[in-house]
C-alpha cells in the first residue's frame, strides 16, 4: 500500500492504465453473472439453445452454481497471490475462464451446463480477491479510491454489455463473445508491472524500482517510496506468525468483523430481489418496456452511477457513501413492499400507484451501484495488514459468495412465506441494521495509508508510528 504523496514528480495515469487492465478481468467475471438473464429467456421460457431441456429448477441451479465456485476458490486463491503475485494470478485465472466458456458452448446435457457455471465462477470468485488486491497496491492513496472503484465498474459494464449483446444474439453466439473476452484481458495485462509491494516482500527490490519507475514515472524519486515498503515489509517479517496467529491479533478481528459485515449487509440489502422483479415491476406499471430492454435500462443505470462513485470516492469518503446508499435503499425497498402488499389486497387501489415501485426501483439501483456496490469491495483491499490481507480478503469474499448463494436459493422461500411486501420489508429491515452498523463500526479510510488504517483500527489515532506493537 502507497504512502508517498502524489507531489514529487509522480505521473497518475500509468496507474490508471495498470488498474483498468486489471478491471479487465472484473469485465470477464460480469459476463459470467449477467449471461443468465439472457440465457434464461432464450433456454427455459423457448426451449431453445440447446439439443436438451433445461426446466426453471434446473437453471436456477445453472445461475447458483456460479457463486459456489466463487465461494469455494476464494481461500485457495488467497495462498495462491502470495506465492505467485498477483500479476501471475490474473494471468493463470485465463485458463478457468476459457474451459468455463468452451464446457458452456458445447454443453450437451445439464451436468456440463453446472459443470461450466462452477468452473466460471471459480475465474470469476478469484478476480473477486486479487483485482482489488493489487489495485489497492499500486496506487498512491490519493487516487486508491477511484481506482478501487474501477472494479466494480467493469463489473456493471461486463453484465450490461451481455444484456446489450444478448438482445442481437443467440445464446451460442453470445457465449463465444463471452469466451474471447478473457483472451483480450490476458493479453492487455501481460504488459502490466507486478506489484511493488508483493516484490518487495519476495526482496526483490530493483524489479520493484521498475515496477514503481513504471507505475510513477521515470522521473519520479522513488526511494522514499521503496524504503518505506522495506520498511512495512521488515516490520512484518519481524512479527511474522502462522495465519491462525495473524487472524487472532484484535487488529485483524476488527478488520475482518467490518469487511464482512460490510459484505453481509451488501448481499442482503436485497438487490438480487429487485433485479429478480424488474421486468414484472416495469411491466405492472405499463411502462410499455419490455423485459429486456428493462434489464439493459437497470444495467444503464447501474454502469452511470458506479462511474459516479469512482468519481466521488476519494472526495467524499467511504462513509458518506455507504450510509447514504444505505438508507435511500432501504426507503426503496420499504416503498416497493408496500406496493406488492396493497396490490395483493385490493389489485384495484395500486393502478395509479405504478410509478412508485418504478421510482424506487431506480433509487435502489442508482444508490446501491454508488455505495454498497464498489465500497464493500474497495475497503476489502484497504483494511488489513499485508501479511494476512491475502487470506483475510478471501474469507471476506467468502462469506460474500456463500450469502449470495444463499439469498439466490432462498428467495422463493421467502416470498413463498412471507409474500412479496413481507420480503421486501425483510430486505429494508436488514438494510437498516446495515446503515447502524456502518455508523458505529466502519471507519474512514480516505486518503489514509496502510499504517494510519491499522493504527485507526487499533484504537491508536494519535500516534503516527507503525503498530508493530499491537501486532
Amino acid at each position: 500500500m502507497v504512502h508517498t504523496s502524489t507531489s514529487n514528480n509522480s505521473q497518475k495515469w500509468p496507474q490508471y492504465v495498470a488498474a483498468l487492465a486489471a478491471a479487465g478481468g472484473a469485465f470477464a467475471a460480469g459476463t459470467v453473472l449477467g449471461w443468465t438473464s439472457p440465457a434464461e429467456t432464450e433456454i427455459v421460457d423457448r426451449g431453445e439453445g440447446y439439443d436438451f431441456t433445461v426446466d426453471k429448477d434446473q437453471f436456477s441451479w445453472v445461475g447458483s452454481a456460479m457463486t459456489l465456485g466463487a465461494a469455494c476458490v476464494c481461500i485457495p486463491i488467497g495462498f495462491l497471490i502470495n506465492m505467485i503475485g498477483r500479476k501471475w494470478t490474473m494471468l493463470f485465472l485465463v485458463l478457468p475462464f476459457i474451459l468455463g466458456w468452451a464446457l458452456l458452448i458445447w454443453a450437451v446435457n445439464v451436468g456440463m451446463l453446472y459443470t461450466s457455471r462452477f468452473i466460471l465462477g471459480i475465474a470469476g470468485g478469484a478476480f473477486c480477491v486479487t483485482a482489488p488486491m493489487y489495485t489497492g497496491e499500486i496506487a498512491q492513496k490519493e487516487i486508491r479510491g477511484t481506482l478501487g472503484s474501477y472494479f466494480q465498474l467493469m463489473i456493471t459494464i461486463g453484465i450490461l454489455f451481455v444484456y446489450a449483446v444478448g438482445a442481437g444474439v443467440n445464446i451460442f453466439w453470445l457465449s463465444i463473445i463471452c469466451g474471447i473476452l478473457p483472451l483480450i484481458f490476458g493479453a492487455v495485462f501481460f504488459f502490466m508491472p507486478e506489484s511493488p509491494t508483493y516484490l518487495v516482500s519476495k526482496d526483490r527490490s530493483e524489479n520493484a524500482i521498475k515496477s514503481i519507475q513504471w507505475l510513477r514515472g521515470k522521473e519520479y524519486d522513488y526511494e522514499p517510496e521503496l524504503a518505506e515498503l522495506r520498511e512495512t515489509d521488515r516490520e512484518t517479517k519481524a512479527n511474522k506468525v502462522n495465519v491462525w496467529a495473524a487472524l487472532n491479533r484484535p487488529v485483524t478481528r476488527k478488520a475482518l468483523a467490518i469487511s464482512m459485515g460490510l459484505m453481509f449487509f451488501q448481499q442482503v440489502c436485497g438487490i438480487n430481489a429487485v433485479i429478480f422483479y424488474a421486468s414484472r415491476i416495469f411491466l405492472e406499471a405499463n411502462t410499455g418496456i419490455e423485459a429486456e430492454w428493462a434489464s439493459i435500462l437497470i444495467g444503464i443505470m447501474q454502469v452511470v452511477a458506479t462511474f459516479v462513485s469512482t468519481l466521488v470516492v476519494d472526495k467524499l469518503g467511504r462513509r458518506i457513501l455507504l450510509l447514504a446508499s444505505g438508507i435511500s435503499m432501504a426507503v426503496s425497498t420499504t416503498a416497493i413492499g408496500v406496493y406488492f402488499y396493497l396490490q395483493k389486497q385490493d389489485p384495484a387501489q395500486v393502478v395509479s400507484l405504478g410509478w412508485l415501485p418504478v421510482a424506487s426501483l431506480c433509487l435502489f439501483i442508482i444508490m446501491f451501484s454508488i455505495g454498497y456496490g464498489p465500497v464493500p469491495w474497495l475497503m476489502m483491499g484497504e483494511l488489513f495488514a499485508t501479511d494476512i490481507k491475502g487470506f483475510a480478503g478471501s474469507l471476506a469474499g467468502t462469506s460474500n459468495w456463500l450469502l449470495a448463494f444463499v439469498v439466490t436459493k432462498t428467495f422463493v422461500n421467502l416470498n413463498d412465506g412471507l409474500g412479496i411486501g413481507g420480503t421486501f420489508w425483510l430486505f429494508a429491515g436488514l438494510t437498516v441494521l446495515g446503515v447502524i452498523f456502518v455508523f458505529f463500526a466502519v471507519p474512514e479510510t480516505k486518503g489514509k495509508s496502510l499504517n494510519e488504517i491499522q493504527q485507526e483500527l487499533a484504537g491508536n489515532r494519535s500516534t503516527p508510528q507503525a503498530i508493530s506493537a499491537e501486532k
